[in-house]
């Protein structure tokens, strides 16, 4: 599977699982769905949205990838994982199906969300796009509302390699006529999403021009109107890039009122505040523990790095370390040159087959004046890295999904919960 593997993996296009869906029935037919794309904060957004939905008394599928320790976080209704039983009975009762069609396991897991959703009758799924848009499994349905978070460099293998050419297929889970909420915009990409919306009549909700939301301190936001209005939000989620993602709520939650009248200001606030219990939510500049400060984020393109930067600067400490690892299909020299030269690094490898080398890490890693030790695996990293930091020391762990995931598999594991 692509999460695994990587391109080899990969299938494009939609005739795939428009197959395996019409032979399972159409589950995708009948719901209403919230589609979310873009490059980075597509998964915050769509914490959030489901959130907000749960408070407001929906019934709210969330569909996200890649999951970090339990296959079933892909697949939620109101923050609960789909049932063990139910993803083993419906492997085993169409394993005949899957043998003849064979879908990539996006398209299956995709499906077998459908078929979920479909099941526990929920009200409306927040569906969030595995890679893309245009040719994205996931674009084979019609939304009430389509939004696209920001274009950053990343998948350019599959996407393209300008900011363009990724709006465009970004831009193809616009729907005819259908409203689109745009989180962030370049002067490459606007014109895209323009053309894109023109030619589909769909209606555009530009958030930046919209409002303005800035991080007051840890988990306090101000959303700034351009009618002078001005609103806090308490934040689950407190990374300094969150702020972008409440913008993009905002928008959203202002164009769904016209379709779902009942929500509120206050479904709003207790989304924003209560995601992380709603949803189940991890990764996301998330602590692990203090003394010495143990924060992890699953940000791993350069454009994610950038947010992971800014917020690194709000922080406190004595001495920083960064304990990081990456895939072995990105170009890192990217990442690795806005990192600080003044922190302890520890280079590692995930237990991923896609992981880079750790020794490989350190190599490009020195050419940018980045010393450090390599120690594998994960969990012995950041072990090493608790042991020699002071109490007012500040350690991240991140560079990849994988990486963070290792991390809190081995805490699990230790202490049998999640």
């Amino acid at each position: 599977m692509y999460q695994r593997v990587g391109a080899a993996a990969y299938k494009e296009g939609l005739d795939g699982i428009l197959t395996l869906c019409e032979r399972l029935g159409n589950p995708q037919e009948g719901l209403r769905y919230i589609h979310i794309a873009g490059t980075n904060g597509k998964g915050s957004t769509s914490h959030f949205m489901a959130s907000l939905l749960q408070e407001a008394g929906y019934k709210t599928g969330l569909y996200t990838s890649p999951h970090l320790i339990d296959f079933r976080e892909r697949i939620k209704v109101n923050g609960d994982m789909v049932s063990r039983e139910f993803v083993v009975n419906f492997t085993q009762e169409n394993r005949s199906l899957f043998e003849e069609l064979k879908p990539s396991f996006f398209e299956m897991t995709l499906a077998m969300a459908f078929v979920w959703f479909k099941k526990q009758n929920t009200d409306i799924v927040v569906l969030e796009t595995g890679m893309g848009g245009r040719l994205d499994s996931t674009n084979i349905i019609t939304p009430i509302l389509s939004v696209i978070t920001n274009i950053g460099m990343d998948h350019m293998k599959f996407l393209g390699d300008t900011p363009a050419k990724i709006a465009f297929e970004k831009a193809g889970i616009i729907k005819d006529k259908t409203p689109v909420i745009i989180g962030e915009t370049t002067p490459e990409t606007l014109p895209v999403f323009e053309e894109v919306a023109k030619s589909k009549n769909a209606p555009v909700f530009w958030a930046e021009e919209e409002t303005n939301t800035i991080q007051l301190d840890s988990g306090t936001f101000e959303l700034q109107h351009n009618t002078g209005e001005t609103l806090l939000f308490e934040s689950g989620l407190t990374g300094s890039y969150q702020a972008k993602n409440i913008n993009t709520v905002y928008s959203a939650f202002i164009a769904l009122q016209k379709t779902l009248p009942s929500l509120t200001v206050e479904h709003l606030e207790c989304g924003i505040r209560n995601v992380i219990k709603n949803t189940g939510l991890r990764g996301r500049w998330e602590k692990l523990q203090s003394s010495p400060t143990l924060i992890c984020d699953i940000g791993h393109n350069e454009h994610g790095f950038r947010e992971i930067i800014r917020s690194l600067s709000r922080e406190k400490y004595r001495q920083i370390w960064m304990v990081i690892g990456f895939v072995n299909d990105k170009d890192i020299a990217p990442v690795l040159s806005m990192l600080p030269k003044e922190a302890k690094y520890i280079f590692t490898r995930s237990s991923s087959p896609r992981s880079l080398e750790a020794s490989e890490v350190a190599q490009v890693a020195n050419t940018f004046d980045l010393i450090g030790e390599v120690i594998t695996p994960v969990q012995k990293a950041v072990e090493s890295a608790l042991q020699n930091a002071a109490s007012d020391d500040f350690i991240f762990l991140g560079g990849s999904t994988f990486v963070v995931a290792d991390y809190l598999e081995a805490v699990q594991n230790e202490n049998n919960t999640f």
